[in-house]
């Protein structure tokens, strides 16, 4: 396997309130896009893909440049449905969110959306497909998206999603040695 670049987006206002975004196509918010200025990434592929969502594009852009590049939605975060854009104190008290939350919340659906273990098999599949080309490429995606893949990749270190979840505008780069760790500076 040639070397898969896995770099997380930046920042948007919902990370920065901790409010559930999945689904919802947000941009980067001027933190993020000013964090996103200082990071170098000295990267030569073959490929860029990014998920396809607002924020996903604008990190690509502010990292790499206007360079071509392709999408894929099965790279997209999980969709936490009726849940999305709300903080743990505006749901707290919901009788579904506390179903959800509680027990086994990676097979767990969240109304109208997708359980952890639904979004870890679609990715898993586009991965696979992206590693057997067998190019060095770039994937811009999702905190979630990149812990999934990681977990599925590196289980021996038992480590969970929460884990693996690299800090926005940073990620892994995977080759056929393991992985080394992406800050961008």
């Amino acid at each position: 396997m040639n070397t898969i670049y896995l770099i997380r987006h930046g920042k948007t206002e919902a990370n920065e309130h901790h409010l559930y975004c999945g689904s919802s196509n947000l941009p980067l918010s001027d933190g993020g896009m000013a964090a996103l200025g200082k990071k170098r990434y000295d990267i030569s592929a073959e490929r860029f893909l990014t998920s396809g969502m607002l924020r996903t594009e604008q990190t690509l852009r502010l990292l790499f440049g206007d360079v071509a590049h392709e999408t894929d939605s099965r790279f997209r975060e999980v969709d936490f449905g009726d849940f999305e854009l709300h903080s743990y104190e505006e749901l707290k008290d919901d009788p579904a969110y506390q179903a959800w939350i509680t027990g086994d919340n990676e097979s767990n659906i969240p109304p109208n959306g997708e359980s952890g273990a639904q979004m870890t098999r679609r990715v898993l599949e586009a991965f696979r497909e992206l590693a057997e080309r067998g190019e060095t490429c770039v994937l811009i995606a999702h905190g979630g998206v990149i812990a999934a893949i990681m977990a599925n990749l590196f289980p021996s270190e038992e480590k969970n999603r929460y884990q693996w979840q690299p800090k926005p505008g940073e990620g892994y780069a995977l080759s056929s040695d393991g992985y080394r760790y992406l800050s961008g500076e």
